[in-house]
């Protein structure tokens, strides 16, 4: 028996740690080797040791040595595979260290490593998964960045939307759009018409093409023309795997009816309200000047004070807060002696009806009684704008129980 054959079966009787961290490359391998197949027959995934080894794979990822880092990659995704939700403690530390050290390496380290990222997302550890692709992207080899933007297109693919959250992606992609590699664009494009698969085209080209350059505009306008709202997902989440399949509907001979068939082409449908982040609108209010301008006897001064209320409002989403000033500055200035003071008023509820939503609601049961006062006014501007800050304060906040308890008809 040789030396080196002596000290690999030596090296068998040390504990897991010894073994995977051993001076000698050869040692390291064969732990790594030694441990996928141990959890390849782990039948029970609260087996004990399943928590012993978790904690191994942050370090055994960073080997130095190519060969045995593949054996740690081979190791993890066994261990994955073994394992249930609870393996999620160490999803966060594991998934960073794929990041920091797999997604440059080679193409058979680079498939590994997102084979490993797709079993972290379907044992439920998708938050942490979206935490290390958000490095990754940021990473200055363009090396990097591919695989992890093909591996959130394999997830949201194959997982779907319920799965992996759009918002995520959807806040990711605009500092990829530019990107000075061409690969990277054109992964981040496949990436966005994946959206639109599985959350409609509209949503995604209302929050992305502000901030696309027109190039990248006119190419996914291209492309949009052939995506259609078939997206169905192919895997499902651990917890869902063991559960009863459903049935199918429809005989294969018979084949699915018009309404069916239109059914299951229907994209997911997701409020565009939930795919944005709230804006703070009350900070850059105080430093407007806005309380003095609408206490100001020039109705010019008053009318442009609300106005850039008016504009802080229009954003998708607004962050929630102490409107209650603001409303009863508002109530007042609906009545306001100038009819474009008053209009521009009802204008700025409007806005932050449909920006707050339900967080306006008591504001809106507060305003909604001098808005219906001005359905009463014949003036053309008034009546014209005044019935579409109602609907909004209605439609946002309010039932039609509020309206009637108020003592109002239509």
């Amino acid at each position: 028996m040789s030396e080196e054959e002596k000290l690999l079966k030596e090296a068998k009787k040390l504990p897991w740690d010894d073994r995977l961290f051993h001076k000698n490359w050869k040692v390291r391998n064969e732990a790594n080797i030694d441990l996928a197949a141990l959890c390849d027959s782990v039948a029970d995934p609260k087996d004990s040791r399943l928590r012993e080894f978790g904690p191994l794979f942050r370090k055994t990822l960073a080997d130095s040595n190519s060969p045995v880092q593949e054996k740690a990659l081979d190791a993890l995704i066994a261990f994955l595979r073994a394992a249930d939700a609870d393996a999620g403690r160490y999803a966060k530390e594991v998934c960073d260290a794929i990041v920091a050290k797999c997604l440059t390496g080679r193409p058979k380290t680079v498939e590994k490593a997102q084979a490993a990222f797709m079993l972290w997302v379907e044992l439920e550890a998708v938050d942490a998964f979206l935490d290390a692709m958000e490095k990754a992207i940021k990473n200055k080899v363009s090396k990097a960045v591919v695989p992890a933007i093909d591996v959130m297109f394999q997830a949201l693919s194959e997982f779907g939307a319920k799965v992996v959250p759009p918002k995520r992606i959807l806040k990711m992609l605009p500092e990829l759009f530019d990107h000075q590699d061409q690969n990277v664009r054109a992964c981040s494009k496949g990436l966005t018409l994946e959206l639109c698969r599985w959350i409609g085209k509209d949503p995604v080209k209302s929050i992305l093409f502000e901030k696309m350059r027109d190039t990248m505009k006119k190419e996914l306008e291209a492309e949009l023309v052939n995506v259609t709202g078939t997206a169905r997902p192919s895997r499902k989440i651990r917890s869902e795997q063991d559960k009863e399949p459903e049935k199918e509907a429809v005989s294969e001979v018979v084949g699915p009816g018009p309404l069916e068939e239109s059914a299951a082409d229907a994209p997911q449908e997701i409020d565009e309200y939930e795919l944005v982040d709230p804006v703070d609108i009350l900070t850059p209010l105080e430093k407007s000047g806005f309380w003095d301008g609408v206490k100001a006897t020039k109705w010019s001064e008053r009318k442009e004070a609300v106005a850039e209320l008016t504009k802080l409002a229009s954003t998708k989403r607004i962050a929630p807060g102490d409107f209650t000033e603001i409303c009863r500055t508002l109530k007042k200035l609906v009545t306001d002696v100038n009819i474009a003071v008053a209009v521009e008023a009802i204008q700025a509820i409007g806005n932050l009806a449909k920006g707050l939503r339900t967080h306006f609601s008591g504001s809106s049961r507060f305003l909604l009684p001098g808005l219906l006062e001005k359905l009463k006014e014949k003036k053309p501007t008034m009546t014209r704008h005044s019935p579409n800050s109602s609907s909004n304060a209605y439609a946002g906040c309010l039932n039609l129980i509020d309206m009637l308890k108020a003592g109002f008809m239509f």
